[in-house]
């Protein structure tokens, strides 16, 4: 597997920095962010990918997946951003997300985000780059297993491709959901994002009922069964790029981390997950 360090939380440092550090800290690459408020400007995609491409062929880092907002091939500039990831050597794009709106109209908008991600299909087709849609929790259509299943059962999985997350499946399918949603969505996994979670007491609504909410967590703490979801992308032959979020300088975090903390958090993560696996840390 190629472990790859989420950007998203660093973006107080340079991609020569976050690189370096992400380096020292064990990680193979870079799961990096070209959307707006990230590393990379969709705007200013070819430039600014060509630097970090620079830097991180300097640091020995690689690559792999970019993380973005498009959401349709009228999303600002998103041509020329599956074009840069190609010149570049950037083989995978995690897309934006659609919002899941009014009850009563899921199925409908299922096949027009499935509408959405046929077009982008078709530029990544273009471009040699592969569109994977991240499965999410909360009001968000791919938020489980079983519904980006529904998106993506129709596409072959060189068309487009999932990105798993064992917080957010066990978010939405806490007792086997999680488990269920990975075998339907097994041919389709190109990409798989990990990160752990705990339930949360969040006060009471008007109703005097508690209500609870995630929390990010370490992850040797959280509730999502890492041992166990490893173990089925070892059965699947899984061998591709999975991604630490290491969310931990956002409000529903454990503790609110500066970055020299969330690099030494990170750093731990990746060899606990690594020693889950049984693989050794360098």
């Amino acid at each position: 597997m190629q472990f790859v360090l989420f950007t998203d939380n660093l973006a107080d440092l340079t991609i020569s920095e976050v690189c370096t550090a992400a380096k020292q800290a064990g990680f193979d690459g870079l799961d990096l962010t070209v959307r707006p408020g990230g590393h990379v400007k969709p705007g200013n995609v070819e430039l600014e990918l060509s630097a970090a491409r620079r830097a991180a062929d300097a640091a020995g880092m690689a690559i792999p997946m970019i993380t973005t907002a498009l959401t349709d091939v009228d999303s600002p500039h998103a041509e020329a951003v599956f074009a840069s990831a190609a010149h570049y050597g950037v083989r995978y794009i995690k897309l934006g997300y659609w919002p899941y709106q009014p009850f009563g109209t899921a199925a409908k908008q299922i096949d027009d985000a499935r509408a959405k991600l046929a077009r982008l299909a078709k530029l990544g087709t273009k471009y040699n780059v592969l569109p994977c849609v991240h499965c999410h929790s909360g009001r968000i259509l791919a938020n489980g297993g079983a519904t980006l299943y529904l998106i993506l059962r129709d596409f072959k999985p060189t068309e487009a491709a999932a990105y798993v997350d064992t917080m957010h499946m066990t978010v939405e399918g806490g007792l086997a959901g999680w488990e269920m949603g990975l075998d339907l969505l097994a041919p389709w996994v190109r990409l798989v994002g990990v990160k752990n979670f705990r339930w949360v007491e969040g006060g009471r609504d008007d109703k005097k009922q508690m209500k609870f909410r995630a929390e990010y967590v370490p992850l040797a703490d959280g509730q999502a069964r890492l041992a166990d979801f490893m173990a089925y992308l070892k059965q699947l032959k899984y061998e591709g790029v999975v991604s630490l979020h290491s969310e931990y300088k956002e409000d529903g975090s454990f503790r609110q981390l500066d970055t020299k903390e969330l690099l030494a958090q990170s750093a731990a993560d990746l060899a606990y997950l690594k020693s889950v696996i049984g693989q050794p840390a360098r």
